[in-house]
């Protein structure tokens, strides 16, 4: 009887990316059979695997989802939230599949987020070493100096780790507000706000409007699409090593 590993058995039925099914492994809420199970271990058909208690059900061969959402703000990316939060996955009306996002995008920012049920292709644009690149508009009051959009493209220190160089372009100045392009190679928690932050700059709005080669277009706050079969090829090809 063929085995494969958890963290893909998990991933493969819809339950997290390969990554974090590696971190419930480390933590000991996964079981085979009965037995706390370890990073490196293997499952088969015949095999009953729980985490938390629950059984997982092991994934039949389904078709493969891919969703491009325009999260509005107020929206918290979770699946379910304990404090009663709106959640992006209530905007997912007529997604009968169970997916999950692939990413973050914080309660008071917007734009795109993609959800999933392919673990395996979550892993991939979310794994540090592929550098996918995530672009934004950010609007920052009142205005901003040289010196500033230097920093944020050479590398700013936010966590104890220096970023990495990002794309940086002024697209409007107005009174009052300046409206910049930023294009990072990595996906930090709260990166955006958090390197803006240790440059004296307050982040007004933050819209993520591309992922890689596929832009948000057109698509309305709130709703969601399926992504075509050629953003999900532009997609593998950003994400695969260099």
């Amino acid at each position: 009887m063929e085995k494969t590993r958890l963290q893909k058995i998990m991933s493969d039925a819809g339950i997290c990316s390969r990554r974090k099914a590696e971190e419930y492994i480390s933590q000991g809420r996964v079981k085979v059979n009965g037995n706390v199970a370890h990073l490196g271990d293997k499952a088969g058909s015949r095999d009953v695997i729980q985490l938390d208690g629950q059984r997982i059900d092991l994934p039949r061969r389904k078709r493969k989802i891919y969703i491009m959402l325009n999260k509005p703000r107020g929206y918290v990316t979770t699946m379910s939230d304990e404090l009663d939060r709106k959640c992006v996955t209530d905007l997912l009306t007529g997604v009968e599949d169970r997916v999950y996002p692939i990413g973050r995008l914080d309660r008071n920012s917007e734009g795109m987020l993609l959800f999933t049920n392919d673990g395996e292709f979550a892993n991939d644009i979310m794994h540090p070493a592929r550098h996918v690149t995530k672009t934004y508009r950010v609007t920052v009051p009142p205005a901003v100096t040289e010196e500033q959009l230097i920093a944020l493209s050479s590398g700013v220190v936010i966590d104890g780790k220096k970023t990495l160089p990002a794309n940086v372009e002024v697209l409007s100045k107005e009174e009052g507000r300046v409206v910049l392009l930023i294009v990072i190679h990595e996906g930090r928690n709260r990166q955006i706000r958090k390197m803006c932050e240790a440059v004296g700059l307050e982040v007004a709005r933050l819209r993520r409007i591309a992922i890689g080669p596929v832009k948000l277009g057109m698509l309305k706050p709130g709703t969601w699409r399926e992504l075509s079969s050629e953003e999900v090829r532009a997609l593998r090809s950003a994400a695969s090593m260099k």
